[in-house]
């Protein structure tokens, strides 16, 4: 699905200020990436800067030690990484070799200039978390309880499906729906941005509920508190429901409830002093482009 799918790891709390040799872990999911010439270039400049550089395939091989986490690839590559390491707080830099590149941004080439200068901040992400509830509801924990982006459900049949939430307590109108997305501000755009979702700022404090191809005509997505305890069950034909959180996908019972907060912990972003929200918007979104806005 995604081009590219490395990760490498990172931790300091130090900013703005020049930082010494660090221990980098790297993560290939996609082992052929290591040969891409564009990082074999940053690998060895991290050798040459003395830069203590080692392979990550689990949590488990995780290091004491590590600085920090830098995420080489696609977005895909971020939100696998996140999981990988938030609850542990190392923060992550994500490297662009992928696609779009939203939190994977930054060129491999910025990287080794930006940590030896100390040219990048730490930004506070929040994350989800989702638990399901329900006879044997156990077996879907593998899932992951945490997402950057999004917890979605949707149908996996044929049937529309209804869908009941409430928040904190206080119950919507049914949603007769393909499905239904909770975004945190970070994956306002990704897929809540796709199906209509209004686009956030990441630092922006709120969680977005999204319906996706609703059979209502007066229904809009909206924007609550991050603070708000959502509540999700489904009405559904089918025997099953598809629940996606990120990049992780299980079928549940629909029968099941999922309930969905903001996680007690949150993600660390490795900011680089040029990396800009408004500018992304428009240079990977085109936002705003029009002939009428051409200043040549």
């Amino acid at each position: 699905m995604y081009l590219a799918n490395i990760v490498l790891i990172l931790t300091a709390d130090s900013i703005n200020r020049p930082i010494p040799a660090m221990k980098i872990g790297v993560i290939f999911i996609n082992k052929e990436l290591k040969a891409d010439q564009r990082y074999k270039e940053l690998e060895k400049q991290l050798g040459e800067a003395s830069y203590e550089v080692y392979d990550i395939d689990s949590k488990a091989d995780i290091r004491p030690g590590t600085d920090c986490v830098l995420s080489v690839g696609g977005d895909g590559t971020f939100l696998t990484a996140a999981q990988l390491v938030s609850d542990v707080g190392i923060p992550i830099l994500g490297v662009n070799l992928g696609r779009l590149g939203f939190l994977s941004e930054n060129c491999p080439e910025d990287v080794l200039p930006a940590l030896m200068e100390g040219a990048f901040s730490i930004e506070y992400r929040d994350m989800l978390n989702a638990t399901v509830k329900g006879p044997n509801a156990r077996r879907a924990i593998g899932l992951l309880p945490y997402a950057v982006n999004d917890v979605c459900i949707h149908r996996s049949g044929a049937a529309v499906l209804g869908i009941n939430v409430s928040i904190d307590d206080a119950a919507l109108p049914t949603y007769w729906a393909d499905g239904l997305i909770v975004a945190t501000s970070s994956g306002s755009t990704a897929y809540s941005l796709s199906v209509g979702g209004p686009i956030c700022a990441p630092n922006s404090k709120v969680l977005i509920i999204t319906p996706v191809a609703p059979h209502n005509l007066n229904v809009r997505p909206l924007v609550v508190p991050n603070t708000s305890k959502i509540s999700i069950s489904v009405c559904s034909r089918d025997d099953k429901v598809t629940l996606t959180m990120d990049n992780k996908v299980v079928d549940i019972d629909p029968s099941w409830t999922i309930e969905v907060s903001v996680a007690q912990f949150s993600l660390k972003r490795m900011r680089l002093a040029k990396s800009e929200f408004v500018n992304a918007l428009t240079s990977k979104l085109f936002w705003g482009e029009d002939i009428r806005n051409n200043n040549s």
